[in-house]
């Protein structure tokens, strides 16, 4: 069974720069706990080790999809399933509301259990917290990768009518 979390966080910061700073995955390990490291293997595709209630996990991950100061979604190409995407909503010059969300499968009798009390859910909340403060202390980010990648086409999308 999939559980779905959706957390959402207001920054003080113009949108491009918390955009910029979420593009700098080596660097969320200084925001996410249960994240011991990210390693950037090429732009889109990551190395991750995580450790959550003393389960330690490694994965891979690509972008799927990526559109700069709106949107970056990977998914789990290797270990634990899993998918998720941030997005980045302009409220004025200064403001931005970050929401992410996050799918994934439970594996094994601790996930689940954690899952079912919530665990994960208030995690990502504390978490986006953790980053908040952490853009916001420094008021810039530390870089940024502003490449556009495009999502597939989807059932019944871009392709061409069918034969009368």
């Amino acid at each position: 069974m999939s559980t779905n979390v959706i957390e959402s966080i207001d920054v003080e910061v113009p949108v491009g720069t918390a955009y910029d700073q979420w593009t700098q995955f080596e660097s969320f390990p200084r925001f996410m706990s249960g994240v011991e490291r990210i390693d950037q293997l090429d732009p889109l595709r990551t190395h991750w080790v995580t450790k959550i209630a003393g389960v330690q996990r490694e994965f891979d991950a690509e972008v799927t999809e990526q559109h700069p100061d709106e949107r970056v979604a990977w998914k789990s190409t290797t270990g634990p399933a899993q998918a998720g995407a941030v997005t980045f909503h302009r409220l004025d010059d200064a403001h931005t509301r970050v929401t992410l969300q996050l799918d994934f499968e439970p594996e094994g009798m601790v996930e689940r259990a954690g899952d079912a009390l919530g665990v994960v859910g208030r995690q990502a909340k504390n978490d986006l917290a953790r980053f908040k403060e952490f853009i916001e202390s420094r008021d810039t980010a530390e870089g940024g990768w502003r490449g556009e990648v495009g999502r597939a086409p989807q059932r019944g999308e871009d392709l061409p009518p069918a034969p009368s």
